[in-house]
């Protein structure tokens, strides 16, 4: 890696010269170049004065500063700007060690590797690297690089120190006019959502890599080869509308291996409104087919009553025929319900013609006692 900025980071009294060389490598993301549709020619782009309407060298173009809401250009050299009172102009300045979280990642601008430059510059580098791991936080200073003045953060990472460039607070702007109005979540939604975030396990950086980046690759291949380029399968129509809980439930059930076929459905969420008619004539029919149950539960309860009363008339009238003779047996204990009621018709009528014929008997009695004493 070549250097891109050479400095020195100031820590109290302590100053460790280091060099910068840049972490982060964009050039193996896709770029076009731009073409002359006509004759595949790539188109050159020119600096032109539009004063004079002439191409302007590069070693005649210079810089100027425009004040904001004004036509005017003041001219400014590379001689104005050394003269500035820029005391981080090569030094990385240190002002405080706070704790990582404090930092808005909004703020992260670009990242740098910064290395000791020299032998004794080892040392201290070393120190302040294991007392960040140690203390668990990060430094935040001030650098000049470029011709412009930043916020830094420093931190330990893999065994080097990162310096990242962080954007000044009045850089950010507010979330205010993208936050949408309250809206109300329920608590199987944010469970069902703390789910799926534990079901997805773990992240493997060595797994990820830029498709977009291979698709063009095969893509120039084809062309090269001339060869007409497949076109890919259609994506899945996203016209299906499913709820947010169902479409909870079912990522969950995919990110465990479950449902293989949630992934391809598209879910987007349904208006809470129509979310609550749904749910209430949900409630209604349940409320109605608990209702429906109770009552046959009831009934049932009731017949489950009734038998004990089935079963003494039995015995009852099992006993009865063995009074008069012993003419009709007992039924058993488990007999059916129609047998019952056929012994105790029976014993029914067998008792009346018993008690009809006793009454005739005692008439019979009292006429011929009544004719006696007459006599």
């Amino acid at each position: 890696m070549r250097s891109i900025w050479n400095g020195s980071i100031s820590f109290g009294l302590v100053t460790i010269p280091v060099k910068t060389y840049s972490a982060t490598d964009r050039t193996s993301s896709v770029s076009f170049v731009r073409i002359h549709e006509k004759d595949g020619a790539p188109v050159q782009y020119r600096k032109i004065c539009e004063l004079d309407g002439n191409e302007v060298p590069n070693e005649e173009v210079g810089k100027g500063y425009q004040p904001p809401g004004d036509d005017t250009i003041v001219p400014i050299t590379d001689d104005d700007l050394s003269r500035l009172p820029m005391p981080t102009a090569k030094t990385l300045s240190i002002l405080s060690f706070v704790d990582p979280t404090e930092i808005d990642p909004l703020q992260m601008d670009k990242s740098y590797y910064l290395a000791p430059n020299g032998a004794s510059a080892a040392k201290p580098y070393t120190l302040l690297r294991e007392a960040l791991e140690h203390h668990r936080k990060v430094a935040i200073g001030k650098v000049a690089m470029r011709g412009r003045e930043s916020l830094a953060m420093l931190r330990a990472h893999d065994g080097a120190l990162v310096m990242h460039q962080l954007l000044w607070p009045d850089q950010i702007r507010p979330a205010t006019e993208v936050v949408p109005d309250d809206v109300e979540i329920r608590e199987n939604e944010m469970t069902l959502a703390e789910t799926l975030m534990d079901s997805l396990g773990e992240l493997d950086p060595a797994e990820l890599h830029d498709d977009y980046r291979e698709a063009v690759e095969e893509l120039v291949a084809a062309k090269l080869e001339g060869e007409e380029p497949v076109a890919p399968a259609a994506a899945a129509s996203g016209a299906q509308v499913i709820d947010l809980t169902a479409a909870l439930e079912k990522s969950v059930r995919a990110a465990r291996g479950g449902d293989s076929g949630a992934e391809s459905e598209s879910a987007s969420v349904t208006p809470l409104r129509g979310r609550a008619k749904k749910s209430a004539a949900k409630s209604t029919a349940k409320k109605s087919g608990t209702t429906q149950q109770a009552t046959a539960r009831k009934t049932g309860a009731a017949g489950t009553k009734k038998a004990p009363a089935k079963k003494t008339a039995a015995k009852k009238s099992a006993t009865a025929p063995k009074a008069a003779g012993g003419r009709t047996k007992a039924a058993s204990a488990a007999g059916k319900s129609t047998a019952s009621r056929g012994t105790t018709a029976t014993t029914g009528k067998s008792a009346a013609k018993s008690t009809t014929k006793k009454t005739a008997a005692k008439k019979t009695t009292a006429k011929k006692t009544g004719k006696r004493s007459s006599a």
